[in-house]
């Protein structure tokens, strides 16, 4: 059965003050860094039905370098290729030579359409560079394109998240994915303490996640993922196989694995990765338990938790439908967007029966 294949491209022009990837500002070594991707993907003697660039920013890789690494891979016909972009990384004849080497989705790191909101993430575009990118895409031929929405940033208001709601919901997407900020600790935003005073307090923070669900569901996103909306048809499947416990390759500094049962992943260390023949694999346990299937299961709203395979779930799960946070859909346990406001502990109760 074909698997899924990420590749983490670590490269950014400057790191965001809120991120907790790994990612360098170095990008001298972008070519030797393709050269061990191509050899890497070489040594898996896999088939794949869906690739996904992540990041880092891995629209700093030329044209000819995501065509040298799509090459080196068995992709299946009608295979879903991703990159992740930044809006201030790419012109129109870039879009249209990614289109050419064979991407054929793309998601975009806008975050807010707000230039405060913007400043505030430490993003290097403004509102009306990203709103051109998104438009440049589609008109470079992508049909499929998505975009990152981030909720409960410093100084957000109901307003400008409302304004940013409108305006992307107005633009030529087919998924928006809507978070909710996590401030993780060690990174720079976790320490600016006038950030952290103008973040919204839990309640407004439920309550934009909330409007924000409503709203890309009136505009025809419908929600299938706790973070995530999509037009009907347009669901990411490569982020799927995660949420199925299906089995994928992650190539590059950081990537995770879940193979044969197996998770690994290949040590942050871009020199260490250039250097080896085959990148180093540090196991990190098993995965695909039957815990494991159920919580990543609630995470699909649209899919849900099987209660013929988990009937232990029916009893603590029956108050919580009762007061809104869950529904049974034809014998499947569903978050509600109310539920996702507080997934964490539902999970865990559910967890606790399974």
């Amino acid at each position: 059965m074909p698997k899924g294949l990420y590749i983490h491209v670590p490269f950014c022009v400057q790191k965001c003050p809120y991120c907790d990837f790994f990612s360098v500002t170095d990008p001298s070594v972008k070519e030797l860094y393709t050269d061990a991707v191509v050899r890497n993907i070489k040594a898996t003697d896999e088939r794949f039905d869906t690739v996904y660039f992540g990041g880092g920013t891995p629209s700093l890789l030329t044209p000819d370098q995501f065509s040298r690494i799509l090459s080196a891979a068995d992709i299946c016909n009608r295979a879903e290729i991703t990159t992740e972009a930044n809006p201030n990384s790419v012109t129109p004849a870039y879009l249209r030579d990614l289109k050419s080497v064979g991407i054929n989705r793309i998601s975009f790191g806008v975050q807010s359409f707000n230039d405060n909101e913007l400043k505030a993430l430490g993003r290097l575009h403004n509102a009306s560079e990203a709103i051109s990118a998104i438009n440049a895409a589609n008109k470079a031929g992508f049909d499929n394109i998505s975009a990152d929405l981030m909720l409960a940033v410093p100084g957000q208001t109901f307003q400008s998240l409302r304004t940013n709601l409108k305006t992307i919901t107005e633009l030529p997407l087919s998924h928006i994915s809507a978070y909710m900020l996590k401030v993780e600790e060690g990174t720079p935003l976790s320490l600016d303490t006038k950030a952290l005073e103008n973040i919204p307090d839990d309640d407004e923070t439920a309550d934009m996640y909330l409007e924000a669900a409503e709203f890309l569901d009136s505009r025809g996103f419908e929600q299938y993922e706790i973070s995530n909306f999509a037009r009907n048809g347009f669901e990411c499947q490569h982020n799927l196989k995660y949420w199925r416990c299906e089995e994928y390759y992650g190539i590059g500094s950081s990537a995770h694995s879940f193979i044969n049962g197996e998770r690994f992943f290949c040590p942050p260390d871009v020199k260490n990765f250039i250097s080896a023949e085959i990148q180093n694999k540090v196991v990190s346990g098993g995965g695909g338990d039957r815990s494991e299937r159920a919580m990543l299961a609630l995470r699909l709203t649209k899919e849900g938790l099987s209660l013929s395979e988990y009937p232990e779930a029916q009893k603590p799960a029956s108050p919580l439908i009762k007061g809104g946070f869950m529904k049974n859909e034809n014998g499947f346990l569903q978050l509600t967007p109310r539920g996702c406001t507080v997934s964490n502990e539902i999970i865990i109760r559910l967890l606790r029966a399974c």
